[in-house]
């Protein structure tokens, strides 16, 4: 077995410090960060995610492999930026106004930064205009608005019309998920993406942003 599949099946594992021991030990065999992260850490975390659409793995063994992969990158970082590798682009994402449930879009989070996306999380309870701010700041390319109640999904609504009247709703790529949404639905509120997991979202992220 290579130490880059023995870094992905820890990471699904969970094994963080065995992670971070194998990710210096492969990085002191001189193979890149970049192929530690495009060839180890990543497909470890693509594959938990799978397992999680399959109901293969559940919330928590998704929680425990994210931190696997969080401590596997935090080494990662430096020499990742000594060789200019850049994230695959940019994503603000946060739980619309009115509602406080935060467990699925950190899951999409952890699937997306463990696709190499690079995520401005701006929590719970967010109002249209921080969002519109956080885009205009970050350069983001890509809106994740999540919605857990059937009271607060025309806020997502309320965050789309927020980045038309600022001018930037055609600069940004917007996906909607949450467990009272459709895809009926996100095509009634003007976003361009749904999707029903976070694995999914991950994936259809990645597309998205080879297209802008």
């Amino acid at each position: 077995m290579s130490i880059l599949t023995e870094i992905s099946e820890l990471v699904q594992k969970g094994r963080a410090k065995e992670v971070q021991a194998l990710v210096q030990q492969a990085l002191d065999e001189k193979i890149s960060a970049k192929e530690i992260l495009n060839n180890g850490l990543c497909p470890g975390m693509t594959a938990i995610g799978e397992k999680f659409k399959n109901n293969e793995v559940y919330v928590p063994e998704v929680l425990i492999a994210s931190r696997a992969m969080t401590k596997g990158t935090d080494i990662l970082k430096p020499y990742l930026v000594s060789e200019g590798v850049e994230p695959a682009g940019k994503a603000v994402i946060c739980t619309v106004k009115g509602d406080m449930h935060d467990i699925g879009k950190n899951l999409v989070k952890m699937m997306f930064e463990g696709s190499g996306i690079e995520c401005i999380d701006l929590g719970t309870d967010v109002d249209p205009q921080k969002i519109v701010e956080a885009v205009k700041e970050t350069g983001a390319k890509i809106v994740c608005l999540s919605a857990l109640l059937t009271t607060t999904m025309i806020n997502q609504k309320s965050a789309i019309e927020a980045l038309c009247e600022a001018g930037i709703r055609d600069d940004v790529v917007v996906m909607i998920g949450g467990a009272p949404v459709s895809e009926d639905y996100a095509g009634e509120i003007g976003a361009d993406i749904y999707t029903n997991d976070a694995a999914s979202a991950a994936a259809a992220a990645l597309a998205a942003l080879k297209n802008i």
